[in-house]
């Protein structure tokens, strides 16, 4: 029999990263989770045992974001599994660094497939899924409001994001689901950290007024406060960056 009573989550590219963290901050709060990936099973896999290790519900689902058929399915998966779906994180994304004069186009279009396609698909699914009192929760980049060179393209595609996300909040009028975006700033992650230098890491981390990257569970707390109490906040990009800007 189903658990109906259960508050329920799917997190994109939930298998690593500040996916993962997001997984297992949310199933301390005794969510259980739709562990979504995109290529690598094994790692969400993993993911899943460790939420299971101690106690808590998760399954995995896989699929490109940006195809809605593969969406509608990893949306069906965990309606079946759990009964229904309270949150949705997409965490899923991609970020290709150049400078605009001398970005590959096909990288661009990459980044736009999976950015802001892939973050519409599951935006739309949750739109019409996700149970009354829910959340939806996207993910954008504090590099909006940073204007770091060479983050053109992939700012522009976390710009888009930020508009559907902030539209959708005021088209679900009357349905008692708020729909906001995390803004995360330098972070710790792979993503992140790969091709930059110690002194870039470094000179990266002192940006902050506390004076060091952020941590996935840094951006995990975040996010399990738009999926939880904070039901008064609605529509908003929330800058999770230590201040930074």
């Amino acid at each position: 029999m189903t658990d109906t009573t259960t508050r329920v989550a799917l997190v994109t590219g939930g298998s690593g990263g500040i996916g993962r963290a997001v997984v297992e901050r949310l199933a301390r709060d005794g969510i259980a989770v739709g562990v979504h990936y995109a290529g690598n099973k094994a790692r969400a896999d993993e993911t899943v045992a460790a939420v299971t290790a101690v106690g808590g519900r998760a399954i995995t689902v896989g699929g490109d974001v940006a195809d809605e058929h593969a969406m509608a399915e990893a949306f069906d998966a965990v309606e079946r599994e759990f009964g229904g779906i309270d949150v949705v994180v997409n965490t899923a994304g991609i970020m290709l660094l150049s400078p605009i004069a001398t970005l590959d186009l096909d990288d661009l279009d990459r980044m736009h497939r999976t950015n802001i396609r892939g973050t519409f698909v599951v935006s739309q699914q949750a739109a019409r899924r996700v149970r009354a009192g829910g959340a939806i929760i996207n993910f954008s980049t504090s590099v909006t409001r940073l204007q770091f060179p060479a983050y053109g393209a992939y700012t522009a595609s976390k710009a888009a994001v930020e508009g559907m996300t902030l539209i959708l909040a005021r088209e679900l009028r009357g349905k008692d689901i708020t729909v906001n975006a995390v803004a995360p700033g330098p972070t710790a992650t792979p993503l992140f950290l790969d091709g930059k230098d110690q002194a870039a890491i470094d000179n990266l981390a002192k940006t902050a007024p506390l004076e060091r990257l952020g941590t996935p569970d840094d951006i995990a707390e975040a996010v399990a406060f738009l999926a939880g109490p904070a039901r008064w906040i609605n529509g908003q990009v929330l800058f999770a960056n230590g201040g930074v800007a």
